[in-house]
């Protein structure tokens, strides 16, 4: 059974098609969390990053039994080094031990041995001698496809061979995203000319629900064109960011879907981790994130 098949059967299962984007500002981090870490550690990266994985954990335990995924995005991390990066391994390895799929975010990609480099990195092995082992362990990523199809074949590789899952950037959600995607090519727009080699490339992978693990990052806050992309991609799984602090909502996402209410999962990041602002004690930030994924959930199901 295929990546896109078994996270499928839990969107079925959690009846929910929702994914929690972990994107940890340190705005976002309680102050009792920060505190916390840097009485422990000082001012350093080191109290960030355990701050961060503390407060990962927190939001991971209270939404794991009704969120089928996370994605953390790695920039969040990065900003703080090594200790950042350690943060981001350890959120996908609790992510995993709670039975949740993890979408790294990270919208990575290069030419030759360096794109192989990131696809081994993110969804493959790296070899030491005779040991074989995960530097991130990620189910999905995000992948640009700036470079080209040679640029994007070991990912595929890694998903045909690994079991694994791709998001190729076809229409993003920010308001600029249109300076490019929408240029005219032979009078089609380029979102929609990388959407049909999608559809394309993962003809000969597609699982039992007939979406293959090639899938598009398509923003909802583009109603129109991921409606027209859902036409033109009908067996392409689908990554919808926008929902929520974006100004996406369920309605424009819809279109996402295919008949049978398949074929997406939206994201939202700020909108579920920092939900407590304003609304309770930071030391009850975990329930403010619970409510605010189950209010996701039936605001998205109600209208697919």
């Amino acid at each position: 059974m295929g990546i896109i098949d078994k996270l499928i059967d839990k969107i079925t299962l959690l009846k929910n098609p929702s994914v929690v984007g972990l994107d940890p500002q340190l705005n976002f981090v309680p102050e009792h969390i920060l505190e916390e870490m840097y009485d422990t550690y000082g001012h350093t990266p080191k109290a960030v990053s355990e701050a961060i994985f503390k407060f990962n954990t927190e939001i991971i335990d209270a939404v794991y039994d009704i969120v089928p995924a996370v994605k953390p995005q790695i920039a969040m991390y990065e900003m703080f080094g090594t200790e950042g990066i350690d943060a981001y391994i350890k959120t996908i390895k609790y992510a995993k031990s709670k039975n949740m799929f993890v979408i790294a975010d990270a919208k990575r990609n290069d030419i030759a041995s360096t794109g192989a480099a990131y696809a081994k990195a993110f969804l493959g092995k790296i070899k030491i001698g005779d040991v074989e082992e995960e530097a991130f362990g990620a189910d999905l990523l995000t992948v640009s496809p700036y470079l080209g199809q040679d640029s994007l074949e070991p990912f595929i590789d890694e998903c045909r061979l690994r079991d694994k899952g791709i998001f190729i950037l076809v229409k993003t959600s920010n308001p600029g995203s249109g300076m490019l995607q929408d240029l005219l090519v032979d009078g089609k727009p380029i979102y929609e000319i990388v959407g049909t080699y999608i559809e394309e490339w993962g003809t000969e992978l597609r699982g039992r629900y007939g979406f293959s693990p090639i899938g598009a990052v398509v923003g909802a806050t583009h109603k129109e064109q991921a409606a027209r992309l859902r036409e033109i991609m009908p067996h392409t799984f689908m990554l919808v960011p926008g929902y929520g602090a974006q100004g996406g909502t369920a309605a424009d996402l819809s279109v996402c879907f295919n008949s049978e209410g398949l074929g997406a999962i939206v994201n939202s990041s700020r909108g579920i981790i920092a939900a407590y602002k304003g609304k309770c004690a930071p030391q009850e930030h975990f329930m403010a994130a619970r409510e605010a994924a189950i209010i996701m959930r039936d605001d998205i199901v109600k209208h697919i």
